[in-house]
């Protein structure tokens, strides 16, 4: 029976509370409170769609603005995923989503290689969607991109409305670790490298 790869991860800064759990092998449940409405959709969203089990509890900030509670979440959470990874060992290592969304495409290829980088070829044409920040995507996906390991690209190919770009990403992102994260039995449960490690 394989090891449970799971991970809990506190961070406390002056400026925010972050607690994360996260089952790489769950069924996409989500208990999910960071006092934004629409951040809280976007994470129950990656976290259906990725299948993980996911907790976040979150109390930041909120009265100056919401860059650092986005950020420390991002932080977060790619913490934890390495750390659920255990090495990057076994798994399927690349992933790839294309996820249409109304009248928008979007799509995700993913390497976790412990090398971050996040290419970002996502516009939108308003700076907010109801009070939350259309620039604070980046952040979060910058954040998480770095503190995973994660060599991610996401591009919006298409798109009108901001609402679907911005989900659609989020459900592209988390398809295509859905995938690489899977253990891939032909690897023997060793790094898919030919460094032997990654």
């Amino acid at each position: 029976m394989a090891a449970p790869r799971t991970a809990e991860l506190v961070r406390e800064t002056k400026e925010t509370h972050i607690r994360v759990t996260i089952d790489l092998d769950g069924t996409g449940k989500a208990q999910v409170s960071t006092g934004i409405g629409f951040f809280d959709h976007m994470l129950d969203s990656f976290a259906r769609h990725g299948g993980f089990d996911l907790t976040v509890e979150a109390k930041g900030d909120l009265h100056i603005d919401f860059h650092h509670t986005v950020e420390d979440v991002g932080i977060v959470l790619g913490q934890a995923m390495a750390k659920a990874l255990d090495g990057f060992a076994g798994i399927r290592r690349f992933g790839h989503a294309e996820i249409p969304m109304d009248e928008t495409l979007s799509r995700c290829a993913i390497d976790l290689s412990n090398r971050p980088y996040l290419v970002w070829k996502v516009a939108f044409s308003r700076p907010k969607i109801g009070d939350f920040d259309t620039e604070l995507f980046k952040e979060f996906h910058q954040a998480f991109a770095m503190n995973s390991g994660a060599c991610v690209h996401l591009e919006c190919a298409y798109g009108e409305n901001n609402h679907h770009i911005a989900e659609s990403g989020f459900k592209a992102l988390a398809r295509a670790l859905r995938t690489a994260v899977e253990l891939d039995p032909k690897t023997q449960g060793q790094a898919a490298s030919t460094k032997g490690v990654l």
